[in-house]
């Protein structure tokens, strides 16, 4: 049964960060222009904060949940300014051959900014609620053991995505050249201010 409860969280996980958004278009920018550790670190930090989710909705911490819905349009106010000026760094960003001692120091700040985006998003809380009420998983309310479980699975599918999403895209690293890699980087902050421009206009619709 346990194994049953993780493999189910983990076919969550991985449904719930395989689409490509933002996060994922920032994961794959970073594996291109940084490498496969940055894309799948960057990953990570997306992969925690669906972590973070999942417990809310598999250990039924309602009054967290519905603090953060309450509270929605300052936290993507946040998270729509914060696209936005990743955005706008991707764009002046030049185009680096090879890994350097910055980079990986930057580790950190590619996990916490795809980690604090990931967050931006209250919404996502309720797409796991909804996903384990469809799956017949609410009853988990008061088991903390399955929940874990459920949870444990969630971390494993969303990292499973990320690392096969980091390694894919980051073998296409070495055939780019700068010119290649100016056009990603143009074409990704574009992208990326743009969903932050719509987070932030739908605060006033």
């Amino acid at each position: 049964m346990t194994l049953g409860f993780y493999l189910q969280g983990l076919l969550i996980g991985f449904s719930v960060a395989a689409p490509v958004g933002p996060i994922g278009l920032l994961c794959i920018q970073r594996s291109l222009a940084k490498g496969r550790l940055s894309g799948f670190v960057s990953g990570l930090g997306a992969a925690t904060a669906d972590a973070v989710y999942g417990s809310m909705a598999g250990f039924g911490l309602t009054f967290v949940s519905t603090f953060l819905v309450d509270e929605q349009p300052w936290i993507r106010l946040v998270g729509g300014a914060f696209l936005i000026y990743l955005g706008a760094r991707i764009l002046r960003s030049e185009p680096r051959n090879a890994a350097t001692a910055k980079a990986k120091r930057g580790l950190l700040g590619d996990y916490a900014s795809t980690f604090v985006l990931t967050l931006s998003n209250p919404l996502t809380i309720i797409s796991f609620a909804a996903i384990f009420a469809g799956l017949g998983l609410a009853g988990t309310h008061g088991d903390y053991a399955t929940a874990a479980t459920l949870v444990a699975g969630v971390f494993s599918g969303s990292t499973l995505w990320w690392i096969i999403l980091s390694v894919g895209v980051g073998s296409f690293r070495r055939r780019l050249e700068s010119r290649g890699m100016k056009w990603v980087n143009r074409v990704s902050g574009v992208v990326l201010v743009s969903f932050g421009v719509v987070a932030l206009f739908s605060l006033v619709i």
